[in-house]
């Protein structure tokens, strides 16, 4: 097994090979299953890795050293979500309103309660500060909760765990209340579930795709302002 480490560090071909081969098998079951959305393609591809990496004994550093040209590509990726949002303009500068009010309403409810929740279960003062960014998107939750002096591995967590909570709960939510727009459920799931409720809405409709990309920018900006104020309030700065 240590030969087989050793062989498998050496080199990125095998862990770049793993996750491609894993995310492609993590879509088809995703579309052999009827888009059930406890098997989400980020979900199931993300349990096939952990499993290999457990099996085989390799450490997170190694798995990430691997596939660091994946990581450079979610930069053009991100850029690539303005094709579908600027297909929508007409329809955005006309919903500004409503979204505006949902965007500070979701950005808020979402802020205090994962305060109040990490509060009630005893959480400490550093795990509040690690969890209060967790729905904005990666990128912009960890360098917050790193400048409050949250832990920005434990915001991490938070954040892959409220992008696949969201991701599977946004479809049944959004059927329950009566949300069949699809500029209402995308901009829901984006603000909510961020990168991942986002991947989810381009694979279900283009119109929900682009109002999820349009949620989770905006709430990556507005988590960014309202989290060191909210805090502050709450005298926990």
């Amino acid at each position: 097994m240590s030969e087989l480490r050793a062989a498998l560090s050496a080199s990125a071909v095998p862990w770049l090979a793993l996750t491609l081969v894993a995310y492609c098998a993590a879509v088809a079951l995703y579309r052999r299953s009827g888009s059930h959305p406890l098997l989400i393609p980020v979900l199931t591809g993300v349990a096939m890795v952990v499993g290999v990496l457990l099996l085989s004994g390799t450490d997170y550093p190694t798995y990430r050293a691997g596939t660091q040209l994946l990581t450079l590509l979610i930069g053009p990726a991100t850029v690539a979500l303005a094709v579908p949002l600027f297909a929508q303009r007409q329809r955005i500068r006309a919903l500004w309103r409503p979204l505006a009010i949902g965007l500070a309403a979701g950005c808020t409810v979402a802020i205090a309660s994962a305060l109040l929740l990490a509060w009630a279960l005893g959480a400490s003062h550093e795990t509040l500060l690690s969890l209060a960014p967790k729905s904005a998107t990666m990128p912009i939750a960890l360098p917050v909760a790193e400048r409050l002096g949250g832990l920005p591995s434990l915001t991490a967590v938070g954040v892959a765990l409220t992008g696949i909570a969201g991701a599977v709960l946004d479809g049944p939510l959004a059927r329950w209340v009566g949300a069949h727009d699809p500029a209402v459920r995308g901009f829901a799931a984006g603000l909510t579930a961020h990168a991942i409720g986002t991947a989810r809405e381009l694979q279900v409709d283009p119109t929900a795709g682009a109002f999820a990309a349009l949620g989770m920018g905006l709430n990556g900006v507005a988590t960014a302002v309202m989290t060191p104020l909210f805090l502050a309030a709450l005298g926990w700065l």
